[in-house]
Order: structure tokens, then sequence, then C-alpha cells
């Protein structure tokens, strides 16, 4: 135990300077980008003068030199003030945690239909090695690794809730119901069907094909060999010694992907109308509401290492050895 809680105490220092680089490159990133706030509201307006654009350039801190305003706002993130959102008229902090829920919610269920699916899978095509399970299998991965997100998802709605009528269209819950306790969890559960399947089918492709691999991969390696020798079962050297070495990879490309999936939902949220973070930044992108996303790229960079530090401990359970290091 000493050793686990040595590793998290050095992971969560080394994410200290990780996080500070992280805010200053998306901040002077984003500054390159053309136009600002003020652009976006002059435009929305049909026009204005000269002195209405330097007033809200001032309004809003962005006639000062880009240094000093990068100290600003790392001075006020060091305080947890993400600022404020001129589209939303509210604090960013608020708004990204009236968004966080959603899009963890449709984040954890992804990763548990990929991973959990994709190990299966991958067991299934390497214990049938060169069989029609496992043909079968890799098609299916490298077919639902190759069709976009988007025509996915639009199809399922095409298919499952305008033919079928099976579940809804968009959103998160339906609120004119005004469901509470249970009911309010299965309606939940009942919207995130379709967004949590559409997103976790490329994932699942990618786990599908590792684990397979790995299987392979550790199947060859001396110790199998050395338990054959002993006379056991290849069941049990499959599931006590193959299965458990096998998972690491796909433990790690978990934690990698964190950052992808929550770029793969952007596209996923849109398409089914989810609230989440990735429609919020979509948004806030095309307002050029800047610190809105410097605050949301802030909280995914914050979730990414957090999932990177569970995996860390979830390695030390797979293979004490690490714990020691």
């Amino acid at each position: 135990m000493t050793g686990r809680l040595a590793l998290i105490l050095r992971r969560v220092v080394q994410a200290i300077p990780i996080l500070l680089a992280i805010v200053i490159i998306n901040f002077l990133l984003l500054k390159l980008a053309p136009g600002d706030a003020a652009d976006v509201l002059a435009g929305e307006a049909g026009s204005a003068t000269p002195e209405y654009m330097a007033e809200l350039r001032a309004k809003f801190g962005l006639d000062q030199p880009v240094p000093l305003q990068l100290a600003q706002y790392v001075g006020r993130v060091l305080m947890l003030d993400f600022g404020y959102s001129f589209r939303h008229e509210m604090p960013v902090i608020d708004l990204i945690l009236a968004r966080l829920g959603p899009t963890l919610i449709l984040m954890v269920t992804t990763i548990v239909i990929a991973v959990g699916s994709g190990v299966l899978l991958g067991l299934l095509a390497a214990t049938g090695l060169n069989t029609w399970r496992d043909n079968l299998i890799s098609i299916l991965a490298l077919v639902s690794y190759a069709t976009p997100l988007f025509w996915v998802g639009l199809m399922l709605i095409v298919v499952f809730s305008i033919n079928l009528g099976w579940f809804p269209t968009s959103g998160m819950e339906e609120v004119a119901a005004f469901h509470t306790g249970w009911d309010r969890v299965w309606d939940i559960a009942h919207h995130l069907v379709l967004p949590a399947v559409t997103l976790s089918l490329f994932y699942l492709a990618l786990y599908t094909r590792l684990m397979r691999a790995s299987m392979l991969e550790q199947a060859g390696m001396d110790y199998v060999v050395t338990a054959r020798a002993k006379g056991l079962s290849e069941r049990r050297i499959t599931f006590r010694h193959v299965l458990r070495n096998a998972l690491l990879p796909v433990v790690t490309m978990a934690g990698v992907q964190v950052s992808s999936l929550i770029g793969g939902s952007v596209i996923v949220e849109t398409v089914f109308g989810w609230p989440g973070l990735g429609q919020l930044a979509f948004e806030s992108l095309f307002a050029r509401d800047l610190n809105l996303l410097m605050g949301i790229f802030l909280l995914s960079a914050m979730l990414v290492l957090v999932v990177n530090l569970a995996v860390d401990i979830l390695y030390t359970f797979l293979d004490p050895r690490i714990e020691a290091r």
C-alpha cells in the first residue's frame, strides 16, 4: 500500500507542470485563431463603429498585450477562476459543471461497453485462431473501425428511432415528463443507448484487435510453455496467466484513448443533441467564446490525467511488480 500511495503522490506532482503547460499552450493557440468575441458580437449586430469595437475589446480585456492577458488568465486559473462566458452571460465554471455530468455518463458508458466487449471479442478471436469465429470477428472489427461515427449515428436514428420507434432521436431525457427517482434513471438510460453504442463501435474495434494480438503474443511466451509442461489445462493457462498479462496493453490504450474519446463525443453529442461538453465546445468555438473553450480544454486535460492515474493504479493490481518501481 505504501508503494501504491507513493506512486499516486508522484503522479500528482508530475501533473502540476503538465497542467500549467496545457493552460499556456491552449491560450496561445486560441489567440492565433482569427476573430474574437468582439468580432462575433459586431457581426451579429450587423455593423459596429470603431468606438464600439474598442469598447467591447476593453470590456473583455482584449485590448491588452497578449503576455499580460496570459499572465492574468494563468493567475485566475490558479485561483480556480475560469473566467466569464460572454455568450451565456454566466461564469465558465458553472457552465462546465452543468455539462460535465452528461459527458461523464456518456464517456463511462462508452468505455465500459468498448473495453468489455473488445476484451471478450478479442479473447474469442484469439482462442479460435484462423477459424470462422476469428475471421468473422476480425471482419466486423475492421468494418466498425472504418465506418464514420456521424454516419453510424444517423443510421441508428433512422432505423431504431424513426422506423422502429424504440429509442428517442435526441436529448438526454424527456424534460416535460418530470421524471424522478428510478423513472428518471430509466429515462436517461433509454436516451443513452444510441449515443453510447455509436461512440463505442469505433473504440470496440481497436480493443478487439489489440486484445487478439496481445493474447497471441502472450500465448507464445516461455511461461506458457512452462505451464503446459507442468500439466496445467489450457483453460487455466488462458484465464489465470495469459489473460491477465494480455490486459496490460488494453488498459494502457484505454487510458490514452480518453482524450480522443472526448473529441469523438463532439460529433456524437451534436448528432444526438446530447447536452455535454462536446456540444458546448462546438458551440463556443463558433461563438469565439475563448474563456469557455479554454475552460473545457483544461477540464478535458484534467480528466485525461485522472484517468491515466487510475490506469497506473490498476496496473499495480494486474502486475504487482510495477508497484515496487
